[in-house]
Parts: C-alpha cells; sequence; structure tokens
C-alpha cells in the first residue's frame, strides 16, 4: 500500500494536485489506515497517470472523467472533438495575437483597416499628423455608428481623392491648424469647399449620412475645437448659402435663383 505522497511520486505529480483530483472526482477516496492516512494501490498509480497523460495533453479536466471510462472508440470520438475545440481556441488566440500586433501601431485601435490605409494615403499626399489624429478619431467615432457601411463610405473617399480639387484641398493640412482671420487660405479652402460641394449636388450624390443630429454636432463641435480655422471656413460658407461640416446642407436658393438642392455629403470625412 502506498501513501500519498509515494502515489504522486509514481504518477509525477504534487500531492496538491492529487488532492485536487479527489476533490473534482477524477480520482476516488482511497479507503484510509488505522491512524487515519489515505492507502493506494496500484490501480491507483495508473489512473493517476492516465489523468496526468490526458491533462498534459491539453483535455480540459471536465473532459477527462468521460475519457478514462470510454471504450476505444468514444474515445478516439472524444479526442477528435476536443482537439476540434482546440483549434477553434487556437484559431481564436491566434485573431488575438493579430489584433493586438495592429494595435501597437497606436492607429488600429477600433478602426477597420479600410480606414487605416485611407489615413496611409493622406500621409502620402503630406498630410499633417495633427490633421491625420482628427481625421482618425472622426472616423473612429463614424465607424462604430455604421460598420456595415465603412467600408463602402471609404471607398467613396478614396475615389474623391482622384480629384484635384480634393487633393488640393488636403494640401493646405500639412502643418498646423490654427490659421488667422487674415490667413488667405482660408478663402481657398472655402471656395475649393464650395466647389465640391456644388458637383456632388449636382451629380446627385448628395443624401443622408445615417446619423442623429447630436451625433453630427458632436462631430462638428470637435473639429471646430480642434481647429479654429474651420470656424472661420464655415462663416464664409454659411455667407454663400451653405451650413454645416459634416453634414453639409445648402440652406438658400442659389445664385441663378433656382431652388435649393436637397442635402449635401461630407465635407471632409
Amino acid at each position: 500500500m502506498l501513501t500519498i505522497s509515494r502515489l504522486a511520486a509514481y504518477a509525477g505529480v504534487t500531492v496538491r494536485a492529487v488532492r485536487h483530483y479527489h476533490q473534482v472526482g477524477l480520482l476516488p477516496e482511497p479507503e484510509r489506515d488505522r491512524s487515519g492516512y489515505r492507502t493506494y494501490d496500484a490501480a491507483a498509480v495508473v489512473r493517476l497517470i492516465r489523468i496526468r497523460a490526458l491533462a498534459d495533453a491539453g483535455v480540459p479536466l471536465a473532459r477527462v472523467q468521460e475519457l478514462l471510462d470510454a471504450g476505444p472508440e468514444k474515445f478516439a470520438g472524444g479526442v477528435q472533438e476536443i482537439d476540434k475545440d482546440l483549434r477553434a481556441e487556437i484559431r481564436r488566440l491566434q485573431d488575438t495575437r493579430r489584433r493586438l500586433a495592429r494595435l501597437a501601431a497606436g492607429e488600429h485601435l477600433a478602426l477597420p483597416q479600410s480606414v487605416v490605409d485611407y489615413l496611409d494615403r493622406l500621409r502620402g499626399l503630406g498630410v499633417g499628423e495633427r490633421y491625420i489624429e482628427l481625421e482618425r478619431d472622426a472616423w473612429i467615432m463614424i465607424a462604430a455608428q455604421v460598420p456595415h457601411l465603412i467600408d463602402s463610405v471609404i471607398a467613396q473617399k478614396h475615389e474623391e481623392l482622384d480629384d484635384p480639387d480634393m487633393v488640393r484641398l488636403y494640401s493646405f493640412f500639412t502643418g498646423e491648424l490654427d490659421w488667422s482671420a487674415g490667413d488667405p487660405r482660408i478663402v481657398e479652402v472655402a471656395d475649393i469647399l464650395e466647389r465640391l460641394m456644388t458637383r456632388a449636388v449636382e451629380a446627385g450624390e448628395a443624401g443622408t449620412d445615417g446619423f442623429d443630429d447630436q451625433f453630427v454636432a458632436l462631430m462638428d463641435s470637435t473639429m471646430l475645437e480642434s481647429a479654429p480655422g474651420a470656424e472661420l471656413v464655415l462663416a464664409i460658407l454659411q455667407e454663400r448659402g451653405w451650413r454645416g461640416w459634416t453634414r453639409v446642407e445648402r440652406v438658400t436658393t442659389d445664385r441663378l435663383g433656382t431652388e435649393p438642392p436637397p442635402p449635401g455629403g461630407d465635407a471632409l470625412t
């Protein structure tokens, strides 16, 4: 007869592990000697070794009992099922590692790859990091609101970058954004935005953005607080009959006296 310490040594586990297997019901409690100590036989050694082998192979303890008592066919089926679960867990962990690697770049936090690629394209145009950060934060909020639409929206933004006016517009955002009232860039930016918005309306590309008014107000206020020059640009556009930054709208009749067209699309985001 064996003591618990000798049993543990023969099976290659710790005494603590033996006691745990008793608690979870994997290893039956043995008889005790006159002094109250547990005593084990060879069958206990064999069972404990089998428990250890299954646990070391990655079998969850909750499934060990099932496999210990299974016949050859059921045992093989159980192992295959566990292997399937493990492969699914491996894929999940690999995906988690990929996400962590992307998060290390900072910009990938809460952003789909399509937006990250778009921001990289803006960098290629020479857009400064301060403005990139503004767009990044805006896209994080937009992607959370319309995750099912974000890739198509970004595809449209890439098409817009084929427009020389849009490229010219982004060329103004290579440095600081603290423009003063007398900065000539303010008027030129307003001119470009008006041309872009007019063409969007004429092409029938204007429409609803899917955002509620509170979200639009939040987006607008974020831009105005971060880039004081934006407020000056909006003042000029409002004088010309345009309103809004995230959701651009025509609010007066145009210069030919026709009725105002329907609401426009986004200005920069």
